[in-house]
Formats: C-alpha cells, structure tokens, sequence
C-alpha cells in the first residue's frame, strides 16, 4: 500500500479547491439558461378529419371564439409560439364541446394541444377528429365583432 507524503496531499488537495472555487465563480457569473420567450397569438389554427368523407379541412380560430366543425365547438383559450430563431414550440389550451342530437352541448375535452405532437391529445370523436396545426397573429377570417 502505498503513502502520500504530506506535500503531495497537500499539492492534491489546494488543486482540487482551486478547481471547486472556479467552477463556483463560473456558476455564478454565467447567466441562467436562456429561455425562449413564449409569444402569445390571436389566433389558432386546427385541422379537422371528417371520417366519413374523408375530408381533411384546416381552419383558423380566433382566441376565446367558438368555431364549429362539424358536430363539435372548438374554442381556444391561449395559443402559445416561440421566437423565429428558437425550435418551434406551440401549443393551446382548448375545449372542445359535442352537439349531441338531442341538442344538449356536452364538453369532451378540455386541456392542451400540442401542435409537434398531434396525438397526444388531439380530439378523437366517432365521427370528427381535431388536432393543433399552430398559432399566428392574425388570419384572413375576419375577427370577430365585439359585443355591444
């Protein structure tokens, strides 16, 4: 087995706390992680399958507007982007309620969508399926008018 001599500990031991105080000067003087700010949009833009027919149809929704495909009400609450130069990340708290045929509106989901991940929770109806394709400012729909 072989001993250190004193100096040699001691050498190995003002190399480790030099090291240890660096690396603690660094954490401090770097900046936090940058994060990419998220940007609120006006509008979010859904494409919907009509199994039926087999019609893909994409349509734009203003935020806090119902829209309805088909037997099914959408309507976005937020809808979020992030900056050109950042990896897209978009997604939108949604609801989305059933025209039932007895005409009772019945709510069949309620939460974020996810537009790099469609079916994690995109809305799957018997008949109707409605998933996040993203979110912009503005739309050539008209907005819609405030109520007086």
């Amino acid at each position: 087995m072989k001993f250190f001599t004193r100096a040699v500990f001691l050498r190995v031991v003002s190399v480790f706390s030099v090291s240890v105080a660096l690396a603690s000067a660094a954490a401090l003087t770097m900046p936090d992680r940058a994060e990419a700010a998220r940007i609120t949009n006006q509008v979010a833009v859904f494409s919907g399958i009509d199994k039926i027919t087999g019609r893909i149809t994409s349509f734009d929704v203003y935020i806090d507007e119902t829209v309805q495909f088909g037997a099914l009400q959408v309507t976005p609450k937020v809808c979020y982007s992030r900056d050109e130069t950042e990896a897209q990340k978009i997604d939108a708290f949604v609801e989305v309620d059933e025209i039932t045929l007895d005409r009772k509106i019945r709510r069949i989901f309620t939460g974020w969508m996810f537009a790099d991940s469609p079916g994690l929770n995109a809305v799957e109806h018997a008949i109707y399926d409605v998933w996040l394709e993203g979110c912009k400012q503005g739309s050539t729909v008209p907005a819609p008018t405030a109520k007086k």
